[in-house]
């Protein structure tokens, strides 16, 4: 099948992909990088560029082993830890009793902990990572089939999930979604470890069709009990999916127009071959690396989009159904669009809280500091990596930003360029002082003169910082820098960094 083409979606030519165009490219299909990193990009062009990110598998990276954290911190119970907990409460030996309960809670404990050290993980290889797209897709996927450790309450599951998104990265879309229905972190969220054929339970079947591949209005009560009857069966044993054919419903059942003794996996294939499954995971990846769509655009479906927002989405939803649900050449179509460059579109979207600090940390080169505390400063903007707030996931957008989120991110970005916090300084801030001469290096070395006016680096760094640079903004920046005399000294950049990152403009990309 060809896809089907919108003008809106012709390809960016090589001559218009300059300093912002390759800048906008880093920040959207990744998070941000260096100045030098941008100039690369424009030297290589928007074919190449596109190809380096999404072509993420050729860039090494230390291999994420299975066994990186302890799995068995909240194994199921073993036979004989069964026969004696049944014994001692046969017998009424409550302190044996008591003791399985001290244990039980001793692990629950353990598991907390290393879910923080999962959340520090995730944060590092975020902010480290040479495969940049592979972690803003992981990210995807984890908003998109949102799961959360608060009610599954097993770390070591939830890391399963996160590697099962980052195989699938780009990967096809199909795939992933046979792949969820067997994932154990999932199975538990939604409660299918407890579906039985004589008591199918249809949170699975409903969120799968509703949140995760078609949307409301492609599918029908009778199609949810009917999916939840197919999916009977599918549930896990401790790290492992399992089918039990003893609980599946093997009787007739007609989901989305397709008939028979139908199970999880044909469910599935009745998901893909509904036309409206490409137009919806089209839609979700526009609005997240493109354009945040409305609420009420989303409920109103095409009818609150301009021409062409509705083009490029057909234009993606097309190409996905071309590839056989292929994400990779969807992403390559998107990001060597001329839409994708528009300037209804380049610093028109806020950031999110780990597009932020991850953004922050990689773009300005400011040194991480106290992981625990990048971690809790996400929580307190709203993103608590693997907690997210429900099976819809993290709305996004301008749910991002509010008077107190606000004043999170101005702090969080102020500790990270200085080490201080709400109260007192970092203990490493004198060690890990952030030095931002890097950023002005090419600046420095096309003309030696420039790196000693202080309006010239405040131009270069908010062309680099925000994407332009405003007479309000230069303004601001120069009279900052006479206030401290001449000459461009670290404390300057540093200080001029700490009021473009409060800036409104700082929160778009």
């Amino acid at each position: 099948m060809q896809p089907r083409r919108n003008a809106a979606m012709s390809p960016i030519k090589p001559a218009a992909f300059g300093f912002e165009q390759a800048r906008h490219l880093l920040w959207r299909a990744g998070f941000g990088g260096t100045p030098a990193q941008v100039q690369t990009l424009v030297s290589w062009g928007p074919e190449r560029s596109v190809d380096y990110l999404l072509d993420f598998e050729k860039a090494p990276t230390e291999p994420v082993s299975a066994d990186l954290f302890d799995r068995d911190i909240m194994r199921p119970p073993t036979r004989e830890e069964q026969a004696a907990l049944a014994l001692a409460r046969r017998t009424m030996d409550e302190n044996a009793v008591a003791e399985f309960r001290r244990q039980r809670m001793e692990r629950e404990r353990l598991d907390r902990q290393q879910m923080s050290k999962i959340r520090r993980w995730w944060l590092q290889r975020m902010i480290e990572t040479p495969r940049p797209l592979e972690e803003r897709m992981t990210l995807f996927w984890h908003g998109h089939f949102a799961t959360s450790y608060r009610t599954i309450e097993n770390s070591y599951h939830m890391f399963a999930q996160n590697g099962l998104f980052r195989t699938h990265a780009v990967g096809n879309f199909g795939d992933l979604l046979f792949a969820i229905i067997r994932d154990p972190a999932m199975l538990a969220y939604l409660d299918q470890n407890d579906s039985r054929k004589n008591r199918p339970n249809e949170n699975l079947a409903r969120e799968l069709m509703e949140l995760f591949s078609l949307g409301v209005g492609a599918y029908t009560e009778r199609d949810i009990k009917e999916g939840a009857r197919a999916l009977t069966g599918f549930t896990f044993d401790d790290d492992e999916f399992v089918f039990r054919a003893n609980d599946h419903d093997a009787s007739a059942k007609t989901i989305l127009g397709v008939s028979g003794n139908l199970d999880g996996d044909d469910f599935v294939k009745a998901i893909l071959g509904t036309r409206a499954c490409s137009r919806f995971m089209a839609r979700k990846l526009y609005a997240y690396f493109v354009a945040d769509l409305l609420p009420w655009e989303a409920a109103a479906g095409d009818r609150g989009m301009d021409g062409a927002t509705r083009g490029a989405i057909d234009d993606l939803a097309s190409t996905m159904l071309a590839s056989r649900y292929e994400i990779k050449p969807v992403l390559r179509r998107l990001f060597l669009s001329e839409h994708f460059y528009g300037t209804s579109v380049m610093g028109q979207q806020i950031k999110s809280p780990a597009q932020l600090v991850v953004g922050a940390v990689r773009s300005l080169g400011a040194p991480p500091r106290d992981l625990s505390v990048l971690a809790d400063a996400l929580d307190l903007m709203g993103q608590n990596l693997f907690y997210p707030p429900s099976v819809k996931g993290w709305d996004g957008g301008r749910s991002w930003i509010n008077t107190s989120t606000l004043f999170i991110r101005q702090n969080v970005l102020a500790y990270l360029l200085t080490g201080k916090r709400p109260q007192g300084y970092d203990a490493l801030a004198n060690e890990e002082k952030y030095d931002p001469s890097p950023l002005i290096a090419d600046l420095v070395k096309a003309d030696p003169s420039a790196g000693r006016d202080p309006e010239r680096v405040a131009e270069y760094l908010l062309r680099f910082t925000i994407g332009s640079a405003p007479e309000s903004a230069l303004r601001t920046l120069a009279e900052f820098a006479r206030e401290r005399g001449t000459g461009v000294s670290r404390d300057m950049l540093v200080g001029m960094l700490l009021l473009i990152s409060a800036m409104p403009e700082y929160q778009l990309c």
